[in-house]
């Protein structure tokens, strides 16, 4: 395939939204006009080479499902270009495409041959759709008996064994089990390894990590950020802040933030650093003894690390308009590595949240070789007493010393 596998110039789509609906308005066909124009994409242009695999992150209403139903040619855009290149197959939504009426077997035909399959192709691959689908006791039931996990497996199943030369995967993988979320990136992995393209549109900031090198954030209608994954991710998080900061309401105002490493603002640490998380604060009005809760979260949201300051002390009085400089320091000593994000909240002594913080700065941590997950527990793995955790025994350029490590406590 010659070309780029997906290219956008100067793409902007508009929907209109009606203000008021009445029987009155209807018949009146005089009158000031009762809709306003909403831009969804303004002025986009993108192009993404065979075999990427790229990510597309934004608040909701930021236009990444509109960017999709362009590329799937669901919709056209009001102006540009889109042009996609081979075969397409796209997941938009849960149940697209399925005839409700029909069962499961006689959807996987049709949508087989919607996305280019012949029925030959489809009959030579139909045990496996319905293998990996796992819907083997209920590929004969009409599928508006479905439920949301059981269309998506099928629906999915169906895009991935259709050889597709590009995919397009909405947030239709939310409403799987965690085993087939698994199995779903696995096999978006294995398909970029052997050449697709993958478009790849997810809230999940660890799915994202985990699979695209390239993110895109888009903001508002326009493309905020396209290049490495953890930028895009970073720079995801200041917009979240900012947006908080613009809704701040309550006893604290949160001013400035920024995590810092030697006095400079980062994204990317490695195991070996000491970070500083500054943050400046206004009382509204008068706090006695505020306190501090410092947390971090990893991106699916569980909690990795919270310290708290000594609560029930007056140990100092703000009266309103006082401001205030938060200091936390800390290591990075998180093995598994992996994108983290900071949460703070300033309490009152009696641990009454008086303002919160839940989106501040991510970083990512690169990982100790070999270790998984977002905590260290520094575990060994030894076969026959040989220790096979130690990650030095085999070179990069494949050879082995001479001398291997016989466990910590080896004769």
């Amino acid at each position: 395939m010659s070309g780029a596998a997906i290219e956008l110039q100067g793409v902007s789509k508009r929907y209109w939204k009606i203000s008021e609906r009445s029987l009155l308005r209807s018949l009146v066909p005089f009158g000031p006009p009762n809709r306003t124009q909403l831009w969804a994409l303004r002025d986009v242009d993108l192009r993404v080479e065979p075999g990427e695999t790229v990510g597309l992150i934004g608040r909701n209403g930021a236009g990444k499902t509109t960017l999709l139903r362009l590329l799937a040619g669901v919709t056209q855009p009001t102006a540009g270009t889109v042009v996609t290149r081979g075969r397409l197959a796209p997941l938009l939504s849960v149940g697209v495409g399925f005839h409700q009426e029909m069962t499961g077997r006689e959807n996987v035909y049709v949508n087989g041959m919607l996305l280019g399959l012949t029925r030959s192709e489809i009959d030579a691959r139909f045990d496996d759709i319905v293998e990996f689908a796992e819907l083997a006791e209920f590929i004969d039931t009409p599928v508006k008996f479905y439920s949301s996990g059981m269309f998506m497996r099928l629906g999915f199943s169906v895009a991935v064994n259709s050889d597709p030369d590009t995919l397009l995967v909405d947030e239709v993988l939310a409403v799987g089990d965690v085993k087939f979320q698994r199995r779903c990136l696995d096999r978006i992995r294995s398909l970029s390894r052997s050449g697709a393209t993958i478009f790849f549109v997810s809230h999940s900031m660890h799915a994202v990590h985990l699979t695209c090198p390239r993110t895109i954030l888009v903001h508002a209608g326009s493309i905020e950020h396209d290049g490495a994954t953890e930028a895009a991710i970073g720079r995801y998080h200041e917009l979240m802040a900012a947006a908080d900061d613009e809704h701040q309401q309550g006893p604290v105002r949160v001013l400035q933030r920024g995590l810092l490493v030697d006095g400079a603002p980062v994204k990317s640490i490695d195991q070996a650093s000491i970070l500083t998380y500054r943050v400046r604060v206004r009382f509204e009005q008068a706090v006695d003894g505020p306190g501090i809760d410092f947390r971090v979260f990893t991106e699916d949201g569980v909690l990795a690390y919270s310290m708290g300051t000594t609560a029930g002390e007056r140990w100092r009085r703000y009266a309103p308009g006082d401001e205030a400089e938060v200091c936390v320091i800390f290591h990075s000593r998180l093995g598994g590595g992996g994108t983290f994000r900071i949460a703070l909240d300033v309490t009152d002594r009696h641990r009454k949240v008086l303002a919160s913080d839940p989106f501040g700065p991510s970083f990512y941590v690169a990982p100790r070789v070999g270790v998984a997950g977002p905590a260290d527990l520094d575990a060994t793995i030894a076969v026959d007493d040989e220790i096979r955790t130690n990650h030095t025994w085999i070179r990069l350029d494949g050879s082995q010393p001479t001398n291997l490590a016989r466990g910590r406590d080896s004769a």
